[in-house]
């Protein structure tokens, strides 16, 4: 019964606002996109939030392009985002997540560092944990960063996005072991 927006800022991608499109069908949420030639991420933001603002939305998800930490320009971008949700929504952003692919290994600590350095990050996505990627970086970023897992992505489906159980996640990282380890 929620209101939800979600935000096609994504302007670097072409496939991009395309899928959100159909996401945005599948689940009955409404889509602020890119206008034709937009190529502003930060322009679709503001007035994606100026619609949810006026349609009175009680959830806005904004999608942004994938971001190499190495990228100044992107990073620079983030913030920019980052400030203009800040101007629009009292106390905004409420939530910003990191999407981390569980193949990453070591790098993901210092995306999520350089990550933190644009905007506050206040959990991790940590999506392919469907096939046989383990994840173990999310130790290192939650010991080393304090950030934690909200969320796992277990697939493509509508019910594939699930909240993180870390017991499951220990079981699924350590399954193995023991027989592995037996003499």
């Amino acid at each position: 019964g929620k209101k939800v927006l979600i935000i096609a800022a994504d302007t670097f991608r072409a496939a991009a606002v395309e899928q959100l499109e159909i996401w945005a069908k599948r689940v009955g949420a409404s889509i602020v996109k890119p206008a034709t030639n937009e190529k502003d991420p930060g322009s679709v933001v503001f007035r994606g939030l100026d619609f949810a603002i006026k349609e009175k939305m009680d959830l806005v998800l904004i999608d942004t392009a994938g971001r190499l930490q190495n990228n100044v320009n992107l990073m620079q971008e983030l913030a920019k985002i980052n400030k203009i949700i800040s101007q629009k929504i009292p106390d905004g952003p409420h939530e910003s997540l990191l999407v981390i692919d569980a193949t990453t290994g070591q790098n993901g600590v210092s995306q999520a560092e350089i990550f933190t350095k644009a905007t506050p990050i206040s959990g991790i996505i940590l999506t392919k944990m469907d096939g046989t990627s383990k994840g173990g970086i999310v130790f290192s970023i939650k010991d080393q960063l304090n950030i934690s897992v909200k969320l796992v992505g277990l697939g493509e489906g509508m019910d594939d996005l699930q909240p993180f159980d870390l017991d499951l996640f220990i079981f699924a990282i350590t399954k193995g072991l023991k027989n592995q380890y037996q003499i």
